[in-house]
């Protein structure tokens, strides 16, 4: 009988398994694409793509239970059983040079995806006729920002990540006598106002006296935001100046002054801070003549970044992005009579090599199959000799 180790390293090497992990990603993007009606492209992504396993909501309950592996558990198992696969049933010969390079596209292909998974970051610019950004904004997580708008030169600005928020307890805000006080805070939120026979309002200060907040559930769909919210107590030098209510949906300015210095309590999408700054010339919506039918969106941005003595002027349309700096700037949508033009911003330190990946797959192929032909017209040539003296 073989030894366990054995019976594992013929497990792992099996074309069987091979055959199965794909069948099991056939069954995952077909189950991803339809999740995608109710759950979004990238929350569908994150459940049947991007998890190590797929849970079932148990109906009437809080329990979930696991059905089925997930897109990285799969795409590991793959990614072990082609390299092990490889090492074992490949010879290093310049006859498998081919398969060789085949094996080695492949598995980049799948570590790929991890990278992909692990490290790219979505935002998106959404950029005005004429105006300048130097920072992007993250369409699914929220900050509080806390700025001190005192100097009318410029603001500061200290940011509480969503994440910081959700643990509650007390924020020192660097560089301020400022701490906060979470109470109480919430993913998703719906704000009304309140009725006669509502509750004591948790808010003492602000527009949130006479708003309700109830809790709903986060949401992942693309058509929709969560309403992130939070009541918080800021605090210095022992002096409390009440209960706020922060959310993204309230659009009236929340401030509070501490020993002459005006502080705004603002919660708004995450924004990421660029060390260049991006200016909208112009805006183009072209569509096919005499109907409504979108042909192209461009944008003329003027680039510029002081410190790599960098000024010139990028145009953006579809399918051809700015590359700069790691990220890729895409043209996205637009809104405000052609005046406003939202540019998708995509971080990927991995985007490269699933190209990569094809290249050397086709590559593999060709000399595999050059090899092959190569092999069968010499033996071809070898054969002729005795065919023509019968």
């Amino acid at each position: 009988m073989p030894r366990i180790p054995e019976k594992l390293w013929d497990a792992l090497t099996s074309l069987k398994l091979t055959i199965v992990c794909l069948a099991a990603l056939m069954v995952l993007v077909v189950a991803c694409t339809l999740a995608q009606v109710h759950l979004g492209t990238l929350g569908a992504v994150n459940a049947y793509m991007r998890s190590w396993l797929v849970w079932w909501d148990v109906p009437g309950t809080v329990f979930s239970l696991p059905i089925f592996p997930g897109g990285a558990l799969v795409g590991m198992v793959l990614a072990v059983n082609l390299l092990t696969a490889q090492f074992r049933r490949l010879e290093l010969t310049w006859s498998k040079a081919g398969l060789w390079i085949v094996h080695a596209g492949l598995i980049l292909l799948v570590v790929g995806e991890f990278i992909t998974g692990m490290f790219q970051i979505d935002t998106q610019m959404p950029i005005e006729l004429g105006q300048t950004l130097n920072y992007t904004e993250s369409t699914r997580d929220a900050e509080l920002a806390v700025i001190d708008v005192t100097d009318p030169d410029h603001d500061d600005v200290y940011a509480v990540s969503e994440k910081r928020l959700a643990r509650g307890g007390d924020i020192a805000i660097p560089g301020t006598p400022i701490t906060l006080r979470v109470k109480a805070f919430y993913e998703n939120a719906n704000l009304g106002m309140r009725r006669e026979g509502d509750p004591p309002a948790i808010a003492t200060a602000g527009v949130g006296t006479g708003i309700t907040v109830e809790p709903l559930p986060r949401v992942t769909t693309d058509d929709r935001m969560n309403a992130t919210s939070a009541y918080v107590e800021p605090r210095g030098d022992g002096r409390s100046y009440g209960t706020w209510l922060v959310s993204n949906l309230l659009g009236a300015p929340q401030q509070f002054v501490h020993e002459g210095r005006t502080y705004v309590l603002q919660m708004r999408s995450r924004r990421i801070y660029l060390p260049y700054a991006i200016t909208l010339k112009e805006f183009h919506h072209d569509v096919y003549p005499g109907t409504d039918i979108p042909k192209n969106f461009s944008s003329l941005v003027h680039l510029s970044n002081p410190a790599r003595r960098d000024e010139r002027d990028v145009l953006i349309y579809m399918n051809q992005p700015l590359r700069y700096d790691g990220k890729a700037f895409y043209q996205a949508s637009f809104g405000k009579g052609d005046t406003l033009s939202v540019l998708q911003v995509v971080s990927n330190p991995g985007w490269l090599l699933p190209y990569i990946s094809c290249v050397l797959v086709t590559l593999g192929l060709l000399v595999h199959f050059g090899i092959t032909l190569r092999k069968s017209i010499k033996r071809r040539a070898q054969t002729a000799p005795a065919l023509e003296a019968a």
